[in-house]
């Protein structure tokens, strides 16, 4: 993307004096290309420091659209996004747009999944997790690997919170340092124990700082440590992060089973939520004008140009043009594929 030369200095002027960075490294941030998966709280506050440092082009990657509750941590949005049921993914890139008019952001409504990831994060230079699930980081980690792609990992609940950079072939990926994810009730959530929006912001902070190290062409200069803290409690702790496992069945075996499907789940429980998501056929299309039709005589119905929302019963169902729902009223993944198939098609 063309930049206006011209006014680079006056936008940039502070961080070019920094000396970490500098008018090479601006530059290079400049034509850096970054997705960010999730534009929750996390991703919200990432993409905010990116698009204000420069970076070139920002892809925002999102399936899911804003409520109320965000509104205390999920930096973003406004009270009109959430009456008018806004996709994160659009929500995100509109406020942005008017941030920095010089950086090309793309607003994706889709969900990362076996299908969909080669089109989401094809073409960038590097990922910044701000995910809420295991399976997606999984999946993300396996990409990242395959196409040797540095990624960034972030994770927060209560007031804890950790992060750590991966960069195939020079450190551990995911599956090395967790070869498995927990099972589903072990770890808390941010449903079960809430969260607090400034570990987010400490987070988000860390990674964005690690993502400009990389874009900026300063590699040398990352935190090659996975970082751990909880500020309530007062704690901070770091531990070096190890080289890749020859035995990883990821980057030591090259075995990348999220990727090919072997692994994952077609269903996700999202966190803070009383929801499951399902995840439609590939290549599957809805006609959402249709199904507005047919849903109308059951319950109440609320309808924009990128989904429909229904409470019919003790559901809320939203529902997006590809197929992929989101079932309110249940956290149990059997209850949701029922309800499902009742209202929406098997």
């Amino acid at each position: 993307m063309a930049q206006a030369a011209a006014s680079v200095p006056d936008r940039y002027s502070r961080q070019i004096l920094f000396a970490g960075i500098g008018a090479e490294g601006q530059k290079a941030v400049m034509r850096a290309r970054v997705a960010i998966v999730g534009c929750g709280a996390l991703g919200s506050l990432q993409a905010t420091l990116l698009v204000r440092a420069g970076v070139g082009a920002v892809r925002l990657i999102d399936r899911d659209y804003v409520e109320e509750s965000n509104l205390q941590r999920q930096l973003l949005y406004d009270e009109h996004d959430a009456r008018t049921l806004q996709p994160k993914a659009v929500a995100a890139a509109r406020h942005l747009r008017t941030v920095n008019s010089q950086v090309s952001i793309e607003g994706l409504v889709d969900d990362l999944n076996p299908a969909t990831v080669d089109r989401l994060l094809g073409g960038v230079d590097l990922i910044l997790d701000a995910t809420d699930n295991f399976d997606a980081r999984y999946l993300l980690n396996d990409y990242a690997v395959k196409t040797a792609t540095p990624w960034i990992y972030g994770a927060c609940v209560g007031s804890y919170g950790m992060t750590f950079p991966i960069l195939p072939g020079e450190t551990a990926c995911l599956r090395c340092i967790f070869e498995s994810a927990p099972p589903p009730g072990v770890t808390p959530t941010c449903d079960t124990a809430g969260v607090l929006g400034s570990i987010v912001g400490v987070v988000a902070s860390l990674q964005a700082v690690e993502a400009l190290k990389l874009a900026a062409g300063r590699r040398a200069a990352l935190n090659r440590k996975i970082v751990m803290f909880d500020l309530w409690q007062n704690t901070w702790d770091e531990l070096a992060l190890p080289g890749a496992d020859p035995g990883c069945p990821c980057c030591g075996e090259r075995r990348f089973d999220y990727l090919e499907g072997r692994e994952g789940a077609e269903t996700t429980s999202l966190c803070g939520r009383d929801a499951v998501q399902i995840r439609g056929r590939a290549g599957a299309s809805l006609d959402l004008d249709e199904l507005a039709g047919r849903l109308a005589p059951l319950g109440r119905i609320e309808r924009n140009p990128f989904l429909l929302r229904a409470d019919i019963e003790a559901w809320r169902l939203t529902v997006f043009a590809d197929g992929r729902a989101i079932v309110g009223g249940t956290d149990d993944p059997a209850v949701a594929k029922s309800v499902y198939a009742r209202y929406i098609g098997s």
